[in-house]
């Protein structure tokens, strides 16, 4: 494998360890609990999060960079709910799993293939469908991270 798609897996790998630890030992209630929902009525629980940041991911790897459709509803994502801690880990686990075996499919020239057209007309190539799906999940870890505090702090 490539050195690039080696640290690209390095880098997701830890984002998923970090959101392993931020799920570790809640109970149910603090999964499905959403902060501020009193006040934004915008922000997500831990289960929404997690499967979220996962189906995003696998769309970005498989569909997208390898050609490897998911089927992915995006809109269920947001509905997740009474998941146990569990099942969140197995759903990362799998996400990281996915990522390891898909990328194998790739060389350096498959980067700058051009796959998709974004919404603002862009078209995206693999390499930029990657860099994506190492930005979101990173994103979507930081608000694991913030929402565990937040739960603690309540």
């Amino acid at each position: 494998m490539f050195t690039f798609f080696e640290d690209f897996l390095e880098r997701l790998t830890e984002l998923h360890q970090d959101a392993l630890t931020a799920v570790e030992g809640l109970p149910p209630e603090a999964l499905d609990w959403t902060p501020l929902q009193k006040t934004t009525g915008d922000m997500n629980s831990i289960n929404v999060l997690v499967t979220h940041f996962c189906g995003a991911e696998r769309y970005w790897i498989g569909d997208i960079a390898t050609d490897d459709v998911s089927g992915r509803e995006r809109s269920t994502e947001f509905q997740a709910a009474a998941l146990t801690a569990e099942q969140l880990a197995t759903k990362i686990n799998l996400a990281t799993e996915y990522a390891h075996t898909a990328l194998k499919k790739l060389d350096l020239d498959d980067l700058s293939v051009e796959k998709t057209q974004l919404r603002n007309g862009r078209m995206a190539t693999v390499g930029w469908a990657l860099l994506h799906a190492l930005e979101h999940t990173a994103v979507h870890v930081g608000h694991l991270q913030i929402t565990r505090q937040m739960w603690a702090e309540k």
